[in-house]
Parts: structure tokens; C-alpha cells; sequence
């Protein structure tokens, strides 16, 4: 008698652990949505989510949030427990995931590219944590304050002279590029004429590419819709991606997409 009862009582607490981990799972894969609608939609618009890292550190994230935090609630729920104890528990396991939500969005906050640079002879994408800001009121004024809906296009000057051509190579063997200096930092269309000098056919590009590759230039042109000898591109790099993506341009130095090919 005891032992059915036993028996019925693990079967009702099984079934209404189940209950409570897919109602918490709901809730958190809403949560998910929405972080990734931030992340994909407003921060790291195509194609930067992959450059700067920002897939990684959402997958992580939202693993953290679908995953654990259901799982803790199938594993701690029990309906024999008194109220207040469930709502400890439960408090606890979404203290926990609002932790781990706000840890990954402000990871991602910092990785999040705010300027898209053209630097001698590539475009580079420059994350929030890569610039020191108290540099940046030296910066034009419209560039003083980091982006936060995707990149802003800019272009970066030339050394003023030798002396700070010097100081430039300096800190570029430092790991600080002109791309990440703010006052550096210019107007895309001063940089323009210099863009037009240092971009490449496109179609020279596709001749030297494997069959693999040549299929993805076709297929960024086709969606560009501009014949393939009216397009042009640089490489595209971040601090974390150096190879593997370019900038299509047309004769004006506009730029018209990107594609994910290797450059150099």
C-alpha cells in the first residue's frame, strides 16, 4: 500500500516537474528571441555578427538561458514542497538566468562593432572595447559617440607628418591601428578618391578563385543586380576575422554588399 502510494506520488511529481521546466522553457526561449532580435537586428547587422564574434557569445548565451534554467526548474520543482520554498527555488533559478543574460548581453554590448573603417587598403570593423574613450573627443564631433545600431562608414586620414608617422607605427606595433584611433577617425567621403585607388575588379578576384568561391561572387552579384565588371572589392577584417570576407564597391566607392570570400 505504501509502496503504490510512493509509486503515485513520484509519478504526479514527475509529471509536474515536466509541466514547470516547459513552462519555464517557453519563457525563456521568448527571452532568447528577443535578445537575438536585439543582437542580429540592431547591433550586428549583417555581415558583423560573424566578424566581430557576435554569434558565438549569443549561442552561448541563449544555450545558457533555454538549457539550464528549464532544466534546474524540471530538476528543483516539486508540488509536495510549500509555496514558499517553490518560490525560493524558482526565484532563484531565474535570478540565476537573469545573471547569465545580463553577463552575455553586456559581452556582446562590448564586442559590438561601432565603426566600419576604410585603413590603406581594407575596410576594418572596429568593436567597442577595441577604443579607448577618452579618445574620443578627439574625433569629429558626429563621431564622438559610439554607435549603437550597427557600424557607422568612415574613413581614416593620412599622418600629418613624419613625426607622427612614426608615433602611428608605433602604436600599430602595439596592436592599435589607425581604425581604432578616434582621432584618426574622418569622414568616409574624404576618403573616397583614395578608396577608388586602392579597390579591385571584382572579376579578377572571381578568375583566380576556386569553382566553391566563384558560386558565391555570382550569387552576391546576382543579388547586387550589377554586371560583375561594374563591381569592385577591398577585404574586410576585424580584430577577430582576418581573411574570409570582402566589401563590394561600385566605381563610386559606394559600398553595395559583402560576401563572404577571401580578399588577399
Amino acid at each position: 500500500m505504501i509502496s503504490a502510494l510512493l509509486k503515485t506520488m513520484d509519478k504526479t511529481r514527475l509529471h509536474a516537474a515536466c509541466k514547470a521546466g516547459a513552462v519555464h522553457l517557453g519563457i525563456s526561449a521568448s527571452l532568447a528571441a528577443l535578445a537575438a532580435t536585439l543582437v542580429l537586428g540592431v547591433w550586428y547587422p549583417f555581415p558583423f555578427y560573424s566578424l566581430a564574434g557576435g554569434d558565438r557569445l549569443l549561442g552561448l548565451t541563449a544555450g545558457v538561458i533555454v538549457v539550464c534554467g528549464p532544466l534546474l526548474s524540471a530538476i528543483l520543482y516539486n508540488p509536495y514542497k510549500s509555496r514558499r520554498a517553490l518560490l525560493l527555488d524558482l526565484s532563484l533559478v531565474a535570478l540565476l538566468q537573469l545573471g547569465a543574460l545580463s553577463y552575455g548581453l553586456h559581452s556582446m554590448a562590448l564586442a559590438r562593432p561601432v565603426v566600419l573603417a576604410f585603413e590603406t587598403d581594407r575596410f576594418v570593423a572596429v568593436s567597442a572595447a577595441q577604443i579607448d574613450p577618452a579618445q574620443l573627443p578627439q574625433a569629429p564631433p558626429d563621431l564622438r559617440h559610439l554607435s549603437w545600431r550597427g557600424p557607422r562608414l568612415i574613413g581614416t586620414r593620412t599622418p600629418k607628418d613624419n613625426r607622427e608617422m612614426l608615433a602611428s607605427i608605433d602604436q600599430s606595433l602595439q596592436g592599435v591601428e589607425p581604425s581604432a584611433r578616434p582621432g584618426w577617425w574622418q569622414a568616409y567621403e574624404k576618403s573616397e578618391t583614395e578608396v577608388q585607388a586602392r579597390m579591385k575588379k571584382l572579376s579578377d578576384l572571381r578568375a583566380q578563385c576556386p569553382v566553391e568561391a566563384r558560386a558565391v561572387i555570382d550569387a552576391a552579384a546576382h543579388s547586387i543586380n550589377l554586371a560583375l565588371d561594374r563591381l569592385y572589392y577591398l577585404p574586410l577584417t576585424s580584430q577577430k576575422i582576418l581573411d574570409g570576407w570582402i566589401v563590394l564597391l561600385n566605381d563610386q566607392a559606394k559600398i553595395v554588399g559583402y560576401t563572404s570570400v577571401d580578399g588577399f
